[in-house]
């Protein structure tokens, strides 16, 4: 819809930006403009204006800036025509129709709130009469007080193909039909009849609140088990969300938005004190419905069902997406437990056990990856080129070109770094070398006093096992040095193990945090090695006490993966020296052998250095 530049500047003048700013924030007179708390971001003291004069609000914090209009779709997440009407309507204007089409269309549309308001009235009746006992019942049954039930004004269509018809009748059947709430059979001789016939009813309503349409709930056997209202003047199921009109203030305070399967999910949360939760109307998320949430926020966190269908309903939104991500335009992924819902979820472990869990959403990229990679065994080449070309497939559907690249990036590094051969694993003990002028295998001597020491005493397999304690603290470090961490001289098999599942953890859920690699590895049966190894008490490096402070322990921690990572290349170059010496007896070959035991020698010292430093910050 196309308006006037005049039209809009009149609308901008007729409009007090304060009075509608000062309805959601507190704002406080700072000579000729007003102050406040950003409503955009969280902040202690104002720096988020107002001037009534000039027409704009502006944040110094976040740089949010616009008019009275750009408020309400950025706050409200409202669409620019639907904010332009809410302006009109408390102006006393009259929004231009484009041409007598639409305008009869508006005019359509207008009447038809005024029925679907009375039918939401009519419904709540119902519920609360004889009829409704066991939609009563079954409220009681989910748990819903009477705060919700009021709420979200849950209603009852009786069993009946005419209660409706005559109870609204004074509205005329052809606004019932238009409607949606009756069906006009095909044939002039059948008379319409209700739509909504034994079901719980649920208003569905638009952003500014209004009732547009309904979801009604089956009560007993029957199908289908939830029924909504076909697309009418006021609804399009593609673009509307459940719950958007109280969703969008609830996530300026939250600063997130949360997208649940079904109307009981969002009524179960909203009772449970998280009032920012959306759910589409029985269909895959559609891109006008992603439209709406990223104008709420940049990662709209997808918290689906834990069956199966629930996930390839969060796949199905991801792929969908894909397409139209960009630098502020992303998703996020929650797995719920198997076979639970939000609903059961918040109902057995309360508001605490869904934040846990909204704490740390899965990335899009991750959950894009693991999906693939998890989609096939990777046992052959072909296989393996089957991952790569679905993978690149995704990649090709972004718009966003340096999105795009980065995503390209990525998931080629895992796919390299998952399918590129690990390299032999180096341990004092079990380094075999051939010996020459001999078939048989001989065991090589310690090639340096440092390195004899470093065999002798063990150090080592300790210094693995503090790393591999330290990567359980601190798994972000995991992926940007896996290919280090393959490398380590691990010389007990358990050890060993743990590592590898550490990095299978790590190639293919991408980013780790503590909480979701504990549950990886109990699904891997990693998990009583890794608790084993907490509890051990070895060296005592930054990354292994709890009082260090994080930065330093990361930093150390890839220290030591590095220089334990270099050991076995240092001691095969170190041997390969020491025999062309042995050869050649040369001035170059013996030059080389000291820069290598110097170099191998030099690694033993910083290892000793961090933990001796470490020890004494223990006293």
């Amino acid at each position: 819809m196309s308006l006037s530049p005049q039209f809009l500047d009149e609308l901008r003048a007729r409009t007090s930006l304060s009075v509608l700013i000062g309805r959601h924030v507190k704002l406080l007179r700072a000579g000729r403009e007003w102050k406040a708390c950003c409503p955009f971001h969280q902040e202690k003291t104002p720096s988020f204006t107002v001037n009534d004069e000039k027409g704009f609000y502006h944040c110094f914090g976040c740089g949010a800036h616009g008019d009275a209009i750009r408020f309400l779709t950025d706050s409200r997440g409202l669409p620019f025509i639907d904010a332009v009407k809410e302006l009109a309507d408390a102006a006393g204007l009259a929004v231009p129709a484009p041409d007598p089409a639409a305008q009869q269309k508006a005019e359509r549309a207008a009447s038809l709130y005024d029925v679907m308001e009375a039918a939401a009235a009519w419904f709540q009746e119902q519920l609360a009469g004889v009829e409704g006992g066991a939609a009563r019942d079954y409220l009681k049954q989910r748990g819903l007080d009477e705060r919700a039930l009021g709420r979200f004004r849950f209603g009852f269509a009786p069993d009946s193909r005419g209660k409706l018809k005559a109870g609204l009748k004074h509205h005329g059947i052809e606004k019932l039909v238009d409607s949606g709430l009756l069906i006009a059979p095909e044939g002039e001789e059948r008379e319409p009849y209700d739509r909504f016939r034994g079901r719980l009813m649920i208003p569905i309503r638009d952003q500014r609140g209004r009732v547009i349409a309904f979801g009604g709930r089956i009560l007993g056997a029957g199908e289908p088990k939830y029924l909504n209202s076909p697309d009418t003047p006021l609804f399009d199921k593609g673009r509307t969300l459940y719950n958007l009109d109280r969703a969008g203030p609830a996530s300026r305070d939250s600063r997130r938005v949360i997208v649940v399967e079904g109307y009981m999910d969002v009524i179960a949360l909203d009772q449970a004190g998280i009032g920012e939760a959306v759910a589409p109307l029985g269909t895959a998320l559609t891109e006008g419905q992603l439209e709406r949430l990223w104008r709420l926020g940049e990662n709209p966190i997808l918290c689906f069902d834990g069956d199966a269908a629930g996930q390839k309903a969060a796949l199905r939104a991801a792929l969908r997406a894909l397409p139209h991500i960009g630098p502020a335009r992303s998703l996020g992924f929650i797995t719920l437990p198997a076979g639970q819902d939000p609903d059961d979820l918040v109902r057995a472990g309360g508001r605490a056990a869904l934040e846990a869990l909204l704490e740390h959403p899965e990335p899009l990229v991750d959950r894009l990856w693991r999906h693939e990679v998890t989609a096939v065994p990777l046992t052959t080449p072909e296989s393996k080129a089957g991952l790569k070309k679905r993978l690149l497939d995704h990649v090709a559907t972004i718009g966003n070109g340096d999105v795009r690249e980065q995503y390209r990036h990525e998931l080629m590094e895992r796919f390299g770094a998952l399918t590129r051969p690990r390299r032999a694993v180096w341990t004092p003990r079990q380094d075999w070398q051939k010996g020459k002028g001999s078939n048989r295998f001989q065991p090589r001597q310690p090639t340096s006093e440092g390195a004899r020491t470093v065999g002798q005493s063990g150090l080592w397999a300790q210094t693995g096992r503090a790393v591999l304690q330290g990567l359980l603290r601190f798994p972000a470090v995991i992926p940007a040095h896996a290919e280090a961490i393959a490398a380590l001289p691990l010389s007990e098999r358990s050890a060993a193990r743990l590592r590898d599942s550490l990095l299978d953890a790590a190639m293919i859920h991408g980013a780790l945090d503590q909480e979701r690699l504990n549950t990886i590895l109990a699904h891997s049966g990693a998990a009583s090695l890794a608790e084993k190894l907490r509890l051990e008490r070895g060296l005592a490096f930054s990354f292994t006490r709890r009082d260090t402070d994080s930065e330093r322990a990361c930093r150390d921690l890839v220290l030591v993966i590095d220089t334990l990572a270099a050991g076995p290349g240092l001691d095969a170059a170190l041997a390969a020296a020491t025999a062309r010496l042995k050869e050649q007896g040369d001035e170059a070959a013996f030059q080389e052998q000291q820069r290598l035991r110097t170099a191998r020698d030099e690694a033993d010292r910083q290892l000793a250095a961090l933990i001796e430093s470490d020890a004494a910050a223990r006293e």
